[in-house]
């Protein structure tokens, strides 16, 4: 009886499977014959095509006479990680800040961290956005008169003006030091855990870190120089009508990163201070009696222990920042969806095409974030228990 209730299930699946695989033919099939009664030829050819338009930030070599459509996909796709990559950071720091300031002693404190969630948490992101974006513009002067700043950095309604430096040949030793700073400290920070758990006495990283993190980089740089190959550095300058040259970061970029930034920062004191209280009362109790500072008691005891409580709903957040960031096509950021599902489909009528592949990028970014944040939680939970 088993078996045949065995087979009967899959035989079902299976022809779920097959009714699912047939709708999607009989859409393809009805899609291709319409692109085709109107002229367009379906396929992604068109990626190879030149652009024929400028994109206002990038963090790739880009050219509207040269590059192509793949390029703007490309450049799209590196400010929407961009956006997400600072995003994500600041959210997490204010939201861990706010959260922790709800269970204050200080009366203050827990009312202004609950005002702060109460209303940012329940004004729409849209809104949130536009209004940054408002007070960004005019907060700055105005592009004839942009703030000089030892006539290397520039300020205006354009956006801020920085040195760019070029990290291409030789110039890449600079952000491989950096990334050899960072993995260090990672090791240092691994280090230092395995100490705690044997009762030895813990490494200390946030100095070395430092010095790794940033003494690296600066050797690279000074070596390169004395090596007689110097990293070049394009200088901002002032212009007839606006800042000529050097790096430009856009009004529409930091609007967007401080309105996601402080909107999910909201949802996640919430969630922190939801973890914190799922904490019993005995184990700070206990911390005290070992007479541990406050300060202590919560890096070392309560939030480890919170962790576990945190990090689930953590995931969300991170995914919807980086989901919302879409938003950018209101105010003019050149994200994703800006250049691809906007300027590249309305230049090429490839809809079909620009929006299969604008969704498997966010789907990839998804599946990412939450495989790392799942094996962070599988790794806070082992260690709680």
């Amino acid at each position: 009886m088993a078996a045949s209730t065995r087979w009967r299930a899959l035989a079902l699946q299976a022809g779920l499977v097959l009714i699912l695989l047939a709708l999607a033919y009989a859409a393809a099939d009805n899609a291709a014959q319409k692109l085709a009664r109107q002229g367009i030829v379906a396929g992604f050819g068109f990626l190879g095509r030149g652009a024929g338009f400028d994109i206002g930030q990038r963090l790739i070599p880009y050219a509207a006479a040269t590059s192509t459509y793949l390029d703007a996909f490309c450049v799209g796709l590196l400010n929407t990680l961009l956006v997400a990559a600072l995003a994500i950071p600041l959210a997490t720091g204010i939201g861990f800040t706010v959260g922790i300031a709800r269970r204050a002693d200080n009366v203050l404190a827990r009312a202004l961290a609950a005002t702060y969630v109460e209303i940012l948490r329940n004004v729409p992101l849209l809104l949130q956005v536009l209004v940054w974006y408002v007070a960004v513009r005019i907060a700055l002067p105005g592009a004839e008169a942009p703030a000089e700043l030892g006539r290397a950095v520039f300020l205006s309604q354009r956006g801020l003006f920085l040195p760019r430096p070029d990290f291409s040949g030789s110039g890449g030793l600079v952000p491989a030091a950096v990334a050899l700073g960072l993995l260090a400290t990672v090791g240092l920070a691994r280090l230092r855990r395995r100490a705690v758990a044997a009762g030895r006495r813990p490494v200390p990283v946030l100095i070395p870190g430092l010095l790794l993190g940033l003494g690296l980089p600066v050797l690279a740089w000074i070596g390169l120089g004395r090596a007689g190959h110097p990293v070049r550095v394009a200088w901002p300058a002032r212009g007839p009508f606006d800042v000529e040259g050097g790096l430009a970061v856009l009004p529409e970029f930091a609007a967007l990163v401080i309105g996601l930034s402080v909107y999910a920062a909201a949802f996640i004191a919430e969630i922190v201070r939801a973890g914190l209280d799922s904490v019993a009362r005995g184990q700070a109790e206990a911390a005290a009696a070992l007479a541990l500072t406050r300060r202590q008691t919560l890096r070392l005891v309560v939030l480890p222990q919170a962790l576990r409580v945190i990090v689930p709903p953590l995931t969300s957040q991170y995914l919807n920042i980086t989901k919302n960031s879409s938003l950018a096509v209101l105010i003019g950021y050149p994200d994703l969806v800006h250049v691809f599902m906007g300027t590249v489909l309305n230049q090429t009528n490839q809809a079909v095409e620009v929006v299969a592949l604008t969704m498997a990028v966010y789907l990839a970014i998804s599946l990412v974030t939450a495989w790392a944040m799942n094996r962070y939680n599988a790794r806070v939970a082992g260690t709680g228990r």
